[in-house]
């Protein structure tokens, strides 16, 4: 093996080990997400007074108000009127009381309704097919988990994270029941109903059954009710979930499309430079080639012009002399005009152009040029500040989609960092930047925009209750909203913008990059979020 490749093996593996960490991190974000969205089925006896614990599963928030589980987990509802069922999220303080309004034991599906002002998370599902080999992770409740840590009914009523754990997907083989994914992330009696998710927190399936028989675990295999059953089951009970049909991308993959787009650009910029330079030269020595013909035109025709000239003296002169010799009386007029025209003669020539003339004459038009293309960056840069009405397009290349859709963004541009005469913007190192809290929804985004390039990214990080309420504390210490150019103003929300900032993880959840250009569009915001 050359000295060669042997340092590129070795500098790729440190790559590899560097990327490693990033990776892991990204992904672990998006699964502590797509955890908020998981919730504890719990199923709770009454008799009187008294309340004893019947069971429990997981589910899954498909919609506001909607919860997602297997009909086996609600099964004894349907015939024992005493049993209530409880939702209980992963985050806060609260419980939720929770009615079977959908029920399906074909294909092991049931929907619950519980308070939809509870405003739990919504999961996101992905409405392609799961690879063979795919990396994914099964989220529930688990009940060897709360037997091992001692847990009472109190204790499982109260909210609490729920455990994970990994896999990969065996494609291939399916249930003769209905639609299933196999696959080897380990369940347990009470991860019934939870999701199975793939690497960017997006719901691939219901977790159903496993091959456990009699006691006996023969494999390590088990089955989640796939999307294919689930879109049909919640189709027929009019619900509309969040879906996803991109493929899943890590923010490694995402920053090495940017660089290479960068890359392209200032080649593209380089190449484009170097062009206008080429022509700006052909132009020059064109002009000077023009100005060059003229100056030796006007110089033999000067010359041609001053032989005339000298030869009219000559004659002239000559006929002095004849004069001269009869004494005529014309002889001082025709001295006087053979004078004349010698001197002329000597002046024409003297006053010829001379060859250092050509830069003289060619100055002018590049002294136009000059203009025209100062003029015509001025225009450009007008033109690229994209004032007034926007239409942006999603870029996929540069994009990771994970939650949201990727449908066009219109809005109004005003040039001072106002969007739709509501929503200001304070400048960035890049051009623009907002920090979007909503007022219903765990997420923060920081959203970019560019008039220069044209380019409008919005980063979006599924944080905690906690951390949404925090920001939202702190967005609501400015006692002002809509636009203003008062710098006080621009400067506190810039403060405010920062202090949110702070609040996030490392890398966001979602990456959105779009084109924008000048287009009429109707006005609207630019994103979903809220201020």
């Amino acid at each position: 093996m050359s000295l060669y490749r042997r340092v590129a093996l070795r500098f790729l593996a440190l790559i590899a080990i560097i990327a490693m960490p990033i990776m892991a991190r990204a992904d672990t974000q998006d699964i502590t997400a797509a955890s908020r969205s998981v919730v504890r089925v719990a199923l709770v006896a009454t008799d009187g007074d008294s309340a004893y614990f019947v069971g429990h599963g997981s589910g899954v928030v498909v919609a506001p108000g909607k919860v997602l589980t297997n009909a086996h987990v609600v099964e004894v509802t349907r015939t024992e009127p005493n049993i209530v069922i409880g939702i209980i999220p992963p985050e806060g303080k609260k419980s939720y009381g929770g009615r079977v309004i959908a029920y399906s034991p074909g294909n092991d599906l049931a929907l619950i309704s519980y308070d939809q002002s509870a405003n739990l998370p919504v999961a996101t599902f992905f409405s392609g097919t799961p690879q063979d080999s795919q990396q994914v992770t099964a989220i529930g409740y688990p009940g060897s988990v709360d037997r091992a840590q001692g847990m009472n009914l109190q204790d499982i009523i109260h909210p609490m994270s729920p455990i994970r754990t990994s896999g990969t997907v065996s494609a291939g083989r399916q249930s003769k029941q209905f639609d299933t994914i196999l696959h080897t992330a380990q369940l347990a009696s009470g991860n019934s109903g939870g999701p199975l998710v793939d690497e960017c927190g997006r719901v691939l399936g219901i977790n159903s059954f496993s091959t456990i028989s009699d006691g006996n675990d023969d494999a390590g295999y088990y089955f989640a009710v796939s999307d294919r059953e689930i879109a049909n089951f919640l189709r027929q009970a009019g619900v509309q979930p969040q879906r996803s049909v991109e493929p899943c991308r890590s923010l490694a993959e995402i920053d090495a499309a940017q660089r290479v787009a960068e890359e392209q650009q200032r080649n593209l910029a380089a190449a484009r430079a170097s062009q206008e330079d080429l022509q700006a030269r052909e132009k020059a020595l064109t002009a000077r080639e023009e100005a060059q013909q003229t100056v030796i035109a006007r110089r033999e025709n000067m010359m041609a012009l001053a032989a005339l000239l000298l030869a009219a003296a000559a004659v002239a002169g000559t006929f002095t002399f004849m004069s001269a010799q009869r004494k005529g009386e014309k002889t001082k007029l025709l001295g006087a005009a053979t004078g004349a025209l010698a001197l002329s003669a000597i002046l024409v020539f003297l006053l010829r152009p001379g060859f250092d003339s050509v830069s003289s004459a060619a100055e002018p038009d590049n002294a136009a040029n000059a203009s025209n293309a100062a003029e015509g960056n001025v225009a450009a840069a007008e033109g690229a500040m994209l004032v007034g009405d926007n239409v942006c397009r999603i870029d996929m290349s540069l994009s990771r989609v994970t939650v949201s859709d990727t449908n066009d963004v219109p809005f109004h541009w005003n040039g001072q960092g106002c969007i739709n005469g509501q929503t200001q913007l304070v400048r960035d190192s890049g051009g623009w930047r907002r920090v979007a809290v909503p007022a219903s929804e765990a997420s923060i985004s920081i959203q970019r925009f560019d008039p220069a390039s044209g380019l409008y990214r919005s980063d979006k990080y599924l944080v905690g209750t906690d951390v949404a309420e925090q920001a939202r504390t702190i967005r609501g210490s400015a006692k002002w909203s809509g636009c203003t150019a008062d710098p006080r103003r621009l400067a506190e929300l810039s403060q405010l913008q920062g202090q949110i900032a702070t609040l996030l993880p490392p890398q966001p959840n979602e990456r959105l990059v779009y084109h924008c250009s000048l287009g009429k569009a109707p006005m609207g915001p630019p994103a979903k979020d809220e201020q």
